[in-house]
């Protein structure tokens, strides 16, 4: 007969720290029935991040507000229920001083994050019928808590599971028949109802090859059709291969609302975001470009000297380079290189940080999100919910290339939304493999 399992032992106590509520405000409600712990020392921690526009602020504020709202009717020192829909519990832990292992003894005095293992592990002495778990997104915290025989875990709500099978956009399909081949390079637009494809539930695309013939298709999942996709330059920029192709398409569907672009360095994900926003300029009342600012070492912006625009600009200068570019595509036409000029100083084209947007509805506008892998997924949810009428947003970025502190190929923001948007009719995905910066960019990427 199998042994009926305690429930004290199968309700866990999880203990968070900073980095989990900087990460996700909300992280406190999705422990379902287990009960969650916040060190009181996070509570002074958050409130240095209180103040200002990053989104780090943005998380501290409504973190509070939430403990805040809880609080009204209960002590924060004991454990009560935080909301009406959970059945786990809440407190703000005070207590620091474990009667046995102590952190700061074994590692450091006075160091924030021995001061959190302490107080994990008074609550773990405290409740020895219990699993008590450290959360954190901070990788060392993790390592010294289970050396101290202290069970402790990632946050894995919106972790991307297998981001090495993440959806690319694309499939390679052999067709015996070269019929399939010959109508859709005749006809432009076929119907695809009768075809034996591997994805119709999502926009996607299709290298279709026979022996001697290869196409590129779009299949569009709301009418079932394959669309020929053809090698078109747009604003002075040609695609070199089909992955590129691709992007374009997706980038000029005006039925497409939502794109990404994921792709490793000098693939050109950004430039042809750009160069396609430029061929579509008369549709849109402005054309929006920016990036999330992840300045090294970690220091916010204002420790730098200057003005705003001086301090923010080298963050933007990876943009202004791919404007530069397309414009010395027109090297010999005065006009157009004066046109790109004018769109800039008039503001038609707008250059700037991602804190910049924050409060603002997006209508009618091509906003193109570059380095969205810096992003955690509640600002791509943010950014996104901004989007007024006719407007289309793109995000372009390289999973595996990460500058925030705490987020990773699988909990960043652009994986969550690749993996979590791929059947959505508004949305399309492509992944560039090739780079096409120069052959020495090349060999950094295959062989260093």
């Amino acid at each position: 007969m199998a042994k009926k399992e305690n429930p004290q032992l199968s309700k866990k106590i999880f203990v968070l720290d900073t980095s989990v509520i900087l990460y996700d405000h909300n992280a406190v409600n999705n422990f379902q029935e287990h009960d969650v712990a916040v060190p009181a020392l996070v509570l002074e921690e958050l409130d240095n991040f209180k103040s200002g526009n990053d989104t780090r602020n943005f998380e501290a504020r409504n973190f509070i507000r939430i403990i805040d709202s809880a609080s009204k009717s209960n002590l924060l020192n004991k454990w009560s229920v935080l909301n009406k829909q959970s059945t786990g519990r809440f407190k703000i832990q005070i207590d620091e001083q474990p009667s046995q292992q102590n952190a700061e003894t074994l590692f450091s005095h006075g160091k924030f994050d021995n001061r959190i293992l302490n107080a994990a592990l008074v609550i773990k002495e405290e409740h020895p019928n219990q699993k008590v778990v450290l959360v954190s997104k901070d990788i060392c915290l993790r390592l010294k808590a289970k050396a101290l025989a202290l069970h402790a875990e990632d946050y894995e709500t919106g972790k991307v599971k297998n981001v090495g099978e993440l959806y690319s956009g694309k499939t390679i399909l052999k067709f015996s028949d070269v019929t399939v081949l010959d109508d859709l390079k005749k006809q432009k637009l076929i119907n695809a109802s009768k075809l034996d494809l591997p994805h119709t539930t999502s926009n996607h695309f299709y290298v279709l090859k026979n022996k001697r013939k290869e196409q590129i298709a779009f299949y569009n999942v709301n009418d079932h059709s394959l669309k020929l996709v053809e090698d078109e330059p747009i604003f002075g920029v040609s695609p070199r291969n089909a992955e590129q192709s691709f992007a374009i398409e997706a980038l000029l569907n005006p039925a497409i609302k939502l794109v990404t672009i994921q792709g490793n360095a000098g693939t050109g994900k950004t430039l042809l975001a750009l160069a396609s926003a430029l061929e579509q300029r008369r549709n849109y009342r402005q054309i929006y470009i920016t990036r999330p600012i992840v300045p090294l070492s970690n220091k916010d912006i204002g420790f730098l000297p200057g003005d705003v625009k001086s301090k923010v600009d080298p963050y933007m200068a990876p943009i202004w380079d791919n404007l530069k570019f397309i414009r010395e595509q027109f090297a010999n036409d005065e006009k157009t290189q004066h046109k790109i000029d004018e769109l800039v100083s008039t503001e038609k084209i707008e250059i700037a940080p991602l804190a910049f947007i924050r409060g603002r509805t997006l209508n009618k506008i091509f906003f193109i999100v570059d380095e969205a892998q810096n992003l955690t997924p509640h600002e791509i949810k943010t950014i996104i919910s901004r989007a007024g009428e006719d407007t289309k947003i793109v995000f372009t970025g390289d999973v595996y290339q990460i500058d925030t502190p705490y987020l990773d190929s699988e909990s960043n923001g652009l994986s969550y939304l690749i993996e979590n948007a791929k059947n959505h009719p508004l949305y399309a995905h492509i992944t560039l493999q090739k780079g096409e910066r120069s052959e020495l960019a090349n060999l950094a990427t295959e062989l260093l």
